[in-house]
């Protein structure tokens, strides 16, 4: 019986269909992940987006929609619960002897005057042929409290009741802002997008909906790195390997332009400042608003590049058309050149401008500078932030306010500095992979 020994052609061979077998499953893994990563960050940032419009401060603490509604909550609801206890009787009562006492001191006063007439001498008499100035005061304590047992008399209490809430209904009908139809317009907004009737209901499912896509958009951005790195370990295994380096190089090129398209097209940094509740005692009852969104954005790097080139001013545009150049068209050229070196034969492969852009030009490259300052505006907006809400923290008997910031760095811009990085070590592979090549 004859065996055959395999070739070290076969074995070559075979690692490489396996090599590029397993790229292709860690490729495809990436791209799934990554469209993943980048569909759940734009449902979430148009969630958030909503969320801000419906719990917008303009509907909220500075509407005077919202203020009359709840003031006349409190204020009705006081009106219908109304009952005099025995020591507002005392009081009561004790006043009405007092305007008593004073109108009969005074229709005294009023009689007693020098009368010109006939008919007034006759009167002032009379009153004093037949009344007692003294016995009418010392009736005054017993009308008084019939006076203030007709009040609390449940019939007496129901048409004060009614005429209170009667004119408070006038009053709310008379109080109304600008923000009336656009709230209208909003409510009715969420009503057909999220199939809620009020934005209560609309909170409460939002919060929900968003813990289940913020748990899915880091997993994904978690797994689209861990395909990376597995693929970076592919290097560690086959670095003996040489024949292997040009396809595994080309592959891994891939991997860092999915790496650049996903992270400068999804969210990097999320502001979002809000009061999570005012607390005002009224009456002796508490009026409470709930997460009043001070302010919300969420931006993508082609986002931001987007808003400073719409800008009228020039230098925000030239800002914005640098940004586009150094951090998203250098790099994309960068990693052409690269594998255009690898790949293409001599006259392309020496190419000077291939040369330069694949050796030369990372003193050119921003991204990493890109990285570091988004970590710095986030540090210091984060602190701005944090110190101007704690200016709105107010703690007494009257007035309790809590703000809340939560202003985060987003998934993407961990899978751009996972780019960044990648790309630096991809750098220091192809220099080693072609020493000889790195002079124009």
């Amino acid at each position: 019986m004859t065996t055959h020994q395999e070739t070290p052609s076969n074995k070559k061979s075979a690692l490489n269909v396996f090599l590029i077998i397993g790229l292709s499953v860690l490729l495809c893994g990436t791209i799934y992940f990554g469209y993943r990563l980048n569909e759940n960050a734009i449902e979430r940032e148009q969630i958030k987006e909503d969320y801000s419009m419906v719990n917008n401060i303009t509907f909220g603490l500075f509407s005077v929609d919202q203020w009359r509604d709840k003031l006349v909550e409190v204020v009705n609801r006081q009106v219908t619960d109304f009952n005099m206890t025995g020591k507002q009787k005392k009081e009561l009562q004790a006043e009405v002897e007092h305007q008593l006492h004073g109108l009969v001191t005074k229709a005294v006063s009023e009689i007693n005057k020098p009368q010109k007439t006939l008919s007034g001498k006759l009167t002032k008499f009379a009153f004093k042929q037949f009344v007692d100035p003294k016995k009418i005061h010392a009736q005054v304590p017993s009308f008084a409290k019939t006076i203030i047992t007709k009040i609390n008399s449940p019939a007496s209490k129901k048409r004060l009741k009614n005429i209170a809430t009667s004119k408070l209904e006038q009053l709310e009908n008379q109080t109304y802002d600008s923000t009336n139809v656009a709230s209208a317009s909003v409510i009715k907004y969420i009503a057909k997008k999220y199939l809620v009737s009020d934005p209560v209901k609309f909170n409460s499912r939002i919060n929900y909906k968003l813990a289940v896509i913020n748990k899915a958009t880091y997993n994904s951005s978690f797994a689209m790195l861990g395909c990376v790195l597995a693929a970076l370990a592919l290097w560690l295994i086959m670095k003996k390997q040489v024949k292997l380096h040009n396809p595994l190089f080309i592959m891994s090129l891939l991997f860092a332009f999915i790496l650049l398209v996903v992270g400068t097209t999804t969210p990097i940094i999320e502001v979002d400042a809000r009061i999570h509740s005012l607390n005002f005692l009224i009456l002796g009852e508490k009026i409470t608003f709930e997460n009043q969104v001070l302010f919300f954005q969420s931006k993508s790097i082609v986002d931001i590049i987007s808003v400073l080139i719409s800008q009228p001013k020039p230098d925000s545009v030239v800002i914005g058309v640098l940004i586009l150049i150094f951090v998203i068209l250098l790099p994309i050229l960068r990693l052409t050149a690269k594998g255009i070196h690898v790949l293409g034969k001599d006259r392309f492969a020496d190419n000077k401008i291939v040369k330069y852009l694949t050796f030369e030009s990372g003193k050119w490259d921003m991204a990493d500078v890109m990285v570091v300052g988004i970590l710095m505006t986030y540090i210091g907006l984060n602190g701005i932030l944090k110190s101007q809400l704690s200016n709105l923290e107010i703690h007494n008997n009257v007035l309790t306010t809590m703000t809340e910031n939560n202003t985060s760095l987003q998934p993407g811009y961990f899978v751009f500095a996972g780019y960044v990085i990648y790309s630096i070590i991809l750098s220091v592979i192809l220099k080693r992979m072609t020493p000889n090549d790195t002079n124009i």
